[in-house]
């Protein structure tokens, strides 16, 4: 009997806040304007601006900016395609790029960011699905980073414990506000899980071990009562006794150390926070996406300019309506 072999193809989608220095101003407009003025073909559906909501818009309007990659069938090539987006960013923009889940000095659960990662291409959509929820609670640790919420300590990652935009799993595969989902306007499977990360090899840990999972002949017993129980003590304590028979069966898949998965990003930014103070935290998350290295390098005046943020309402987010309003609509 001939045997079926997957040939998944992947997108990114990477949110990330733009801080003056230390909170998100209507100026990240500017930036969005800046890289689709440069590239117009692309930006116009690979760019996208995100704000608050609610109560939560008292601390500020402007939420994080997002990039995204066009589709690839291999890891490197979808890597490649992230890190010149990222580059683009950079260029244009003079805030601090802050990769987290939430704000460590705000309080906002929908003012939140995610990096989130889409699997189409498979056979077995619904196989794949089960198979990448069952190591999901194990996945996410690769990415946690969200340790505050108004100054304080929340844990390994507020965002995913309170963000309206995510959350435990329902019988509807299609209801967007949860972990995982199939995204109908994009036949995928859709990771909304993962926190925003600065460290290329973190991802790229993250997406080979996507692939093998996707790729493996073996079904996983996935327990969405489980799953819905642990996630959110994953999301304040990170590793616990509950998925350790998780990574023993994620070692068949793919031999990965454990302490990659106790040894979090969030624990290295609230190391630093505790020592350092907010603005050189920040300025160290932007040297880290810049460069790769965490080292608090500069730091910006504040800077809140209404003229750039005018021409970004005006570049960016008035040509962008449209788009918005019909990418809304396929969605629900």
């Amino acid at each position: 009997m001939k045997m079926t072999v997957e040939r998944p193809v992947y997108g990114l989608e990477e949110e990330v806040f733009v801080t003056e220095p230390t909170k998100p101003s209507l100026k990240s407009l500017y930036y969005l304007a800046g890289m689709l003025k440069k590239d117009p073909g692309f930006y116009y559906t690979h760019t996208a601006s995100n704000f608050s909501r609610g109560k939560d818009i008292s601390q500020g309007l402007m939420s994080g900016v997002e990039i995204s990659t066009a589709v690839h069938g291999d890891i490197d090539g979808l890597l490649d395609d992230l890190a010149s987006r990222r580059n683009d960013l950079i260029a244009i923009c003079d805030g601090l790029i802050v990769p987290l889940g939430h704000l460590i000095n705000f309080y906002a659960p929908t003012n939140t960011c995610a990096f989130q990662i889409h699997v189409g291409g498979v056979k077995n959509r619904e196989k794949a699905y089960r198979n990448l929820a069952y190591f999901l609670p194990l996945l996410t640790l690769l990415t946690v980073n969200s340790p505050g919420a108004d100054g304080k300590y929340y844990g390994q990652s507020f965002r995913i414990d309170k963000s309206f935009a995510i959350g435990p799993l329902r019988s509807d595969w299609e209801y967007r506000f949860q972990d995982i989902i199939y995204a109908k306007r994009l036949n995928t499977i859709e990771l909304r899980i993962f926190d925003p990360i600065w460290d290329l090899e973190r991802i790229r840990l993250l997406l080979n071990l996507i692939d093998a999972i996707v790729k493996t002949e073996k079904e996983y017993l996935f327990d969405e009562n489980l799953y819905n129980k642990i996630r959110s003590k994953i999301a304040v304590t990170g590793y616990c006794e509950e998925i350790e028979a998780i990574y023993r069966d994620l070692n068949e898949v793919r031999e990965v150390p454990r302490q990659i998965f106790q040894n979090t990003c969030s624990d290295l930014v609230w190391e630093f926070y505790q020592q350092e103070g907010l603005t050189r935290t920040y300025s160290a998350l932007d040297n880290a996406y810049r460069t790769g290295t965490f080292m608090s390098t500069r730091t910006p005046s504040e800077s809140d300019s209404l003229l750039k943020a005018g021409i970004g309402f005006a570049g960016y987010y008035v040509p962008k309506l449209p788009y918005v309003l019909w990418k809304y609509w396929r969605e629900w």
